[in-house]
């Protein structure tokens, strides 16, 4: 039996109102912070189309109101199950924004679970979508996502991926961080997000890199979902991450 469900986030972002919206409410500007791809048809009755592992979701929009509010809503499943999700821009002195998010509908039977990945995962999204706002302002990234199912548990995971970031001791915002993977250039930055056991951010000059785990009820995976700025042929990045990730020496 489907589970009602509420779930409300706010977040202070250094960018005007229009670039909120442009952010949130625009193709481009979606995958520039958020997972997968995503495809915006403008004006209220409009779909959008979020594409991520070969999976496609879609959902009408249900409120167009530039620089104000974006909402939209997926269709019901075959067990009442839906998604809505509702942004509300509040702009404030000195060019700062206030987007407060609601994300409600009907989830299944392991409600519980999803919840809990959902709040913790908004965490992760809104603090990229900060980044986004403060770091790169106008430009658009290229989504680069990766997998690796059956992964080994959170403790192996974070062992794995620290050392592979040169990080030593407990992972802090701010910690330098060098990275090489094969066929990309090199990657050298700093810790911008810290939320284990779920998620590290790593900032550079021209990228956005996300390490987020899944928990073993979400299929024990460590998943990868990068924003780059420069320019990169994304085919060729998605495989060298892929290849990375298949090869990183976990446990």
């Amino acid at each position: 039996m489907g589970h009602r469900f509420e779930l409300r986030k706010d977040v202070e972002l250094a960018a005007t109102p229009e670039q909120v919206w442009e952010a949130i409410a625009t193709g481009p500007g979606i995958d520039s912070w958020f997972m997968g791809r995503s495809e915006v048809e403008p004006g209220e009755g409009g779909r959008t189309r979020l594409t991520m592992a070969g999976h496609v979701e879609e959902a009408t929009i249900t409120a167009w109101e530039p620089g104000k509010r974006f909402a939209d809503r997926t269709d019901p499943g075959p067990d009442g199950t839906f998604m809505a999700m509702e942004y509300l821009i509040e702009g404030r002195d000195q060019g700062s924004t206030v987007l407060r998010l609601v994300q409600s509908g009907v989830l299944g039977d392991n409600w519980e679970t999803e919840y809990e990945a959902m709040k913790v995962g908004w965490d992760m999204y809104l603090g990229t979508l900060a980044a986004y706002l403060a770091h790169f302002p106008g430009r658009t990234a290229t989504p680069v996502s990766a997998f690796r199912p059956g992964a080994g548990g959170p403790d192996k995971v974070w062992t794995a991926v620290t050392r592979a970031l040169g990080i030593t001791g407990p992972v802090a915002e701010g910690q330098q961080v060098r990275l090489a993977v094969d066929g990309l250039p090199p990657i050298e930055g700093v810790v911008d997000l810290a939320g284990l056991p779920t998620y590290v951010g790593v900032r550079t000059s021209d990228a956005l890199y996300r390490f987020l785990y899944s928990g073993a009820e979400r299929g024990d995976a460590l998943v990868l979902g990068h924003h780059v700025f420069a320019d990169q042929d994304p085919a060729r990045a998605e495989r060298a991450w892929q290849d990375w990730v298949t090869a990183l020496p976990i446990g």
